[in-house]
């Protein structure tokens, strides 16, 4: 198994395992290493398996900072992608006003999966795959997606199969598309009061089956034979779902753990 791991911890508890000091959550195993609050996010978590897409640019074209600039303690951050100087959060800043890609009206600040030697990482649906995560929504106008499994190669779709959504009420919702053509069916799955800490699994298995757990509660959904000739990849971050003319409106989220496996 192969797995890509971004770790850190809202610490309470200091153990040291091998010579390294580790930061956890009381009662939570020690798996998390320590987050330096004054450190970028690339000093703190192995950005080498993402890209950064900011909700900045020219129209329909947003920039996209590379993993090779985001690496590192003095790697990239700015007032969209930073170290949340209290706890050490990876945090991502999406504004209602911002610029969108060419098939969105949403503004986002959103890691994309990528594999190690630079590529773009598009994998088929066989074996098993998944996204796990810790995170808050520290403030969201409306709604907020915080992971997704997109659709790659495979056609003209650029549909996601799968996202994951936060609404300013608490509810937390997941999307399942219908088609590569579109139409998305949503599923209550879970409720977290706004800036509490949850945390979720995302994963595919057997080819055809979507499998997700919201703070230890799993379900699972079948995936329409029409996207079987797609390959997939992870997302996650702030994807805004909600747009004005407003710059300090938007949805601003913070991660503690993020760990992509495929197997």
């Amino acid at each position: 198994m192969r797995i890509r791991t971004l770790l850190t911890a809202l610490a309470t508890v200091t153990t040291v395992i091998g010579g390294l000091a580790l930061a956890v959550p009381a009662g939570a195993s020690p798996t998390a290493t320590f987050a330096d609050p004054s450190k970028a996010p690339g000093g703190n978590f192995d950005l080498s398996v993402w890209q950064l897409q900011e909700p900045v640019g020219s129209p329909g074209k947003p920039t996209t900072i590379p993993s090779s600039r985001l690496q590192g303690a003095s790697g990239f951050q700015d007032d969209y992608f930073y170290t949340d100087k209290r706890d050490g959060a990876m945090t991502f800043w999406a504004p209602e006003k911002g610029v969108t890609t060419p098939n969105s009206n949403y503004a986002r600040s959103e890691l994309r999966e990528m594999n190690r030697n630079g590529s773009a990482a598009d994998w088929s649906l066989s074996g098993s795959h998944k996204l796990q995560a810790t995170l808050r929504v520290v403030s969201v106008t409306k709604n907020v997606c915080v992971g997704q499994i997109h659709l790659g190669s495979g056609g003209s779709s650029t549909k996601p199969l799968v996202e994951l959504y936060y609404r300013a009420n608490g509810d937390i919702v997941l999307g399942t598309e219908n088609s590569p053509d579109g139409g998305q069916t949503l599923h209550d799955v879970g409720h977290v009061s706004i800036g509490k800490t949850w945390n979720y699994t995302i994963g595919v298995s057997g080819g055809n089956t979507i499998d997700l757990t919201v703070n230890g509660s799993t379900t699972h959904y079948n995936i329409p034979s029409s996207f079987f000739q797609y390959k997939q990849y992870f997302k996650a971050g702030s994807y805004n779902q909600s747009s004005s003319e407003s710059t300090t409106n938007g949805a601003r989220v913070g991660f503690y753990g993020l760990t992509v496996s495929h197997g």
